[in-house]
């Protein structure tokens, strides 16, 4: 059985993130996460025992009140093996410790019994426009 370790602001490179990403069928965008780090409070990653990032959870921050869940991932092996609940719930507390107020989640339909039942998250009513690709 594997073990995993979770750790807040865990150095992950771009190229491991790179590695997640095509573990369950994405498309990597290579400088992804060298771009975005900076944006964020922190980040939860999850390793397996032989240090191979197993999961990820950033949480990018307004710098007060707010922050937001982004870009939860599982390594496609390790699915359904509550790695990424695990990621998320120490987001929640990390981002609770910072002091902010708020956390918020965008997702897929598909993922709405992870985010609401799993981890906690209650629907709230929201707006959002499309800046690229289609008109608002």
């Amino acid at each position: 059985m594997t073990d995993f370790s979770y750790r807040w602001r865990d150095p992950v490179t771009d190229d491991e993130m790179s590695d997640l990403v095509r573990s369950h069928g994405g498309e990597p965008v290579p400088g992804w996460w060298n771009g975005v780090r900076r944006y964020s409070l922190g980040w939860v990653t999850a390793r397996d025992n032989a240090g191979t990032l197993a999961g990820f959870v950033n949480v990018a921050w307004d710098g007060g009140d707010h922050a937001f869940l982004l870009d939860t991932k599982t390594r496609g092996t390790y699915q359904r093996r509550g790695v990424a609940t695990a990621v998320v719930r120490l987001a929640v507390s990390h981002a609770r410790a910072a002091g902010c107020e708020w956390l918020h989640v965008d997702f897929v339909p598909e993922l709405r019994s992870f985010y609401f039942d799993a981890c906690g998250f209650r629907p709230t009513e929201a707006g959002l426009i499309r800046l690229t690709g289609q008109e608002s």
